[in-house]
């Protein structure tokens, strides 16, 4: 059933009007694929089950309302790409909130936590991942930079952490120490920081990404001397498009501890989830990383004859 849209232009209430343009749960589906990559009429389609009259519809009115744009991909017929504007970005947070509310209340008991349970609704979409291509999307590394999540051309261990801050820094929330799965993203990035060579020699790079500001990881780089790049996804760019697990403490939403490993071509390959020990994760993702670029090595010589 979709929500029957009144005429709102008398009406002073962002959500009443807000809900003019977002008019029923189809609608945000829509922008939550587009938000992942899936941006093609026919392939939004496949994944949401809808009608072509439907669809159709919902994103006419979704450009119509400078939510998403159109970009042509063929002339002969005339095809094109979906894609969000800056104003559908402004939509990212409300998307994460709805998530997050859900995983916990719906899917969930209630209860706060930086973590999930094996066989878990998060556990299954986190694992969900392996084999799905990172969205085309660029993140601000802590010098302000963008880049995107992974090179292409190499292995990249992709680590979210919750959030880690140099000493006197204003960053932690009250009782943090008390959310399950929370504490930890020290040992996490320090350790990962110790094994930066061993890593590069097994032939991986490493970047760490929260939803911390630049700054604040620019700090806590320089204090823990880490010889690899830490990503911000304040936004909630990365944490959208790929449905990652999160939770909200202190006013702001955070990534749940993940770690992914993506290959070349920017698929990922492994996922590791839920962390429950962080500086053993890190060994267990080392090993990992040996055993698949070592296929890589074993396989190159029948690929040449």
């Amino acid at each position: 059933m979709s929500v029957r849209q009144v005429d709102l232009a008398d009406v002073d209430c962002g959500i009443t009007q807000a809900l003019g343009v977002l008019t029923d749960w189809w609608t945000f589906l829509i922008v939550r694929d587009v938000a992942g990559g899936v941006t093609r009429f026919d392939a939004l389609r496949r994944e949401l089950g809808m009608s072509r009259r439907a669809l159709a519809e919902r994103l006419a009115a979704l450009v119509e309302h400078g939510v998403l744009r159109r970009r042509r991909y063929t002339d002969r017929p005339p095809r094109y790409d979906y894609l969000l504007t800056a104003k559908g970005e402004g939509l990212l947070p409300v998307l994460l909130a709805l998530q997050e509310w859900g995983d916990r209340y719906v899917l969930g008991d209630g209860s706060l936590t930086a973590t999930a349970a094996a066989g878990s609704a998060e556990h299954r979409r986190a694992h969900a991942l392996t084999g799905r291509r990172l969205p085309e999307i660029l993140l601000p590394r802590q010098d302000g930079s963008l880049t995107p999540p992974a090179d292409p051309g190499v292995w990249t261990v992709l680590f979210c952490f919750p959030g880690a801050f140099a000493p006197g820094a204003q960053g932690y929330p009250p009782l943090w120490g008390d959310i399950p799965g929370a504490p930890g993203c020290t040992l996490e990035t320090t350790t990962y920081g110790a094994r930066a060579e061993t890593f590069a020699a097994a032939g991986a790079r490493i970047r760490g990404v929260s939803t911390q500001r630049p700054d604040q990881l620019s700090a806590f780089a320089e204090h823990a001397a880490l010889p690899y790049e830490l990503l911000s996804d304040a936004e909630g760019r990365l944490a959208t498009a790929l449905r990652l697990p999160t939770f909200r403490a202190g006013g702001a939403d955070r990534l749940k501890r993940l770690t992914m490993l993506i290959d070349p071509a920017g698929t990922i390959r492994e996922v590791q989830f839920p962390v429950t020990d962080p500086a053993a994760s890190v060994d267990e993702m080392l090993a990992v990383v040996r055993e698949k670029t070592d296929q890589v090595v074993r396989r190159e010589p029948a690929d040449r004859t």
